[in-house]
C-alpha cells in the first residue's frame, strides 16, 4: 500500500512543492515547527533512511542542501536544521527546518498555523531561489 508521501508524488493528495527531479519530491510540511519547514523524500518508497541507497542517500544530502540554501534566502532564520526521525510516515525523509535556535527544532512545540495563501507564498519565496 502506497504511504502518503508517494500519494503526494503521484499528486493523489495536494502539496506545497518546493522542489522535485527524477529521484527526489520536497514540499512544505502541512504541520510545520517554524515557516519554511521542508519534506524532502526519495521518489522510491523506501521506509527507513538508512535503508535508501548509498549513491541515493549522498544525492539526497545534496538536494536537501541546495534547498537549505534556498530557505535560508527566503525565510528570516539563522540556520536551516536537519532532522531525520522516520517514524511518523514509514516513508524516509528529511525535514528542513528553519530555526533562529536549536528550540525552534523541539517535536513539542506548537506548530504554526498557516493558511492555504501564506503557503503558497513561502513555496513560491522558497522556489524563486532554487
Amino acid at each position: 500500500m502506497a504511504t502518503i508521501f508517494t500519494k503526494i508524488i503521484k499528486g493523489d493528495i495536494p502539496s506545497y512543492k518546493i522542489y522535485e527531479d527524477s529521484q527526489f519530491y520536497a514540499f512544505l510540511d502541512i504541520s510545520p515547527l517554524t515557516k519554511g519547514h521542508t519534506l524532502l523524500i526519495p521518489k522510491e518508497e523506501v521506509d527507513y533512511i538508512f535503508d535508501v541507497g548509498d549513491t541515493t542517500l549522498s544525492e539526497m544530502i545534496l538536494v536537501a542542501k541546495k534547498i537549505a540554501h534556498a530557505i535560508e534566502k527566503a525565510i528570516d532564520c539563522n540556520r536551516v536544521g536537519l532532522m531525520v526521525i522516520g517514524l511518523e510516515v514509514p516513508h524516509a525523509h528529511i525535514h528542513l527546518i528553519p530555526i533562529h535556535n536549536e528550540g525552534d527544532m523541539d517535536l513539542s512545540n506548537d506548530r504554526v498555523e498557516l493558511s492555504k495563501d501564506q503557503f503558497e507564498r513561502i513555496a513560491k519565496d522558497i522556489n524563486s531561489y532554487l
